[in-house]
């Protein structure tokens, strides 16, 4: 059980006995009162071999009567951009689509009344940088003092990103890609004798993203000829059925090659084993596979051989 699950629990269970009870803490009392605020500073965007990376600056001013956790509540500016906090503190998605939003603890554990605290949020936009500078609206953050305190307060942020040239002046709006595009090439596989008596070979495979579309991970979904499975992927991810595509979400235009483990049993043949396919797919959030611009290019066929080396 996560922190913050521990402590929504926690705060559920002494709201329900002030219902309960009917009588109400010092804290509860406070609830009354507007005793959170949030400021937040601005969140410029800069240019980096991978995309696009900022901070920014929050200030939550804590003014209840007693000691308390505060969570915060975030709006992404653009579709999976938010990176974490710093300090760093456990984070769940409440709303995955299409611009997430995100609750997470305010880090450095409770806060004392009239106190200050400063932290970060990170933000990485994984989109090739421009020559101009782009502005996105609609961040937002929120900071409350738990599930039985409705207090609360909420500052919205706007987004620049940087120019190449250095430049923040007369940004256009960044439109960010809704579908993805990307495509899969792959070699053919050869099986070897082992000494075991069984089979094992390696098939390569070129993954590529063109497009900037919000998304978790890439993944692979294997179809074998009779007889041939899967034995791992490398570099390492895991492998159930699909098989994930290590190093995370893709910067758009990146490339990386991987290769697929196969192995088969001994009882099988040498020669021709058949044709095989493998289909690219990725996830974001909650929801289904993301659509892609063609689909047509991320399924791709292979010939899988089994040849006794002398």
């Amino acid at each position: 059980m996560t922190r913050t699950t521990t402590r929504r629990l926690v705060a559920g269970v002494l709201g329900a006995g002030l219902a309960l009870t009917g009588v109400a803490t010092p804290a509860a009392r406070a609830a009354a009162a507007h005793d959170t605020s949030v400021s937040v500073g601005r969140l410029v965007l800069n240019p980096t071999d991978r995309g696009y990376t900022g901070s920014l600056p929050v200030t939550v001013n804590y003014r209840g009567a007693e000691a308390s956790y505060l969570e915060l509540t975030l709006t992404e500016p653009v579709p999976g951009a938010f990176a974490g906090l710093v300090p760093s503190e456990a984070c769940i998605t409440i709303s995955p689509t299409p611009l997430r939003t995100i609750s997470c603890i305010v880090p450095g554990g409770d806060l004392q009344p009239g106190e200050r605290r400063r932290f970060t949020v990170d933000f990485r936009v994984l989109t090739a940088p421009r020559a101009h500078a782009m502005s996105a609206a609609g961040g937002r953050v929120t900071v409350d003092a738990g599930d039985a305190n409705p207090a609360n307060d909420t500052a919205s942020f706007d987004t620049r990103f940087r120019s190449t040239t250095g430049s923040l002046r007369n940004p256009q709006p960044y439109q960010w890609d809704t579908r993805t595009d990307a495509s899969l090439t792959v070699g053919s596989a050869t099986l070897t004798r082992q000494e075991d008596g069984s089979w094992a070979g390696r098939l390569p495979i070129t993954v590529r993203s063109a497009g900037d579309a919000a998304h978790d991970m890439y993944w692979l979904e294997p179809t074998l000829p009779a007889g041939v499975e899967v034995a791992g992927i490398e570099p390492e991810e895991g492998c159930a059925g699909v098989c994930g595509v290590a190093g995370g979400a893709f910067m758009q235009g990146e490339e990386r090659a991987l290769t697929l483990l196969l192995r088969a049993p001994a009882e099988v043949a040498p020669g021709d084993l058949g044709t095989g396919s493998v289909r690219l797919f990725a996830l974001f959030g909650w929801g289904d596979e993301l659509v892609d611009v063609s689909p047509a290019d991320n399924t791709a066929s292979f010939g899988v051989r089994a040849v006794d080396v002398a």
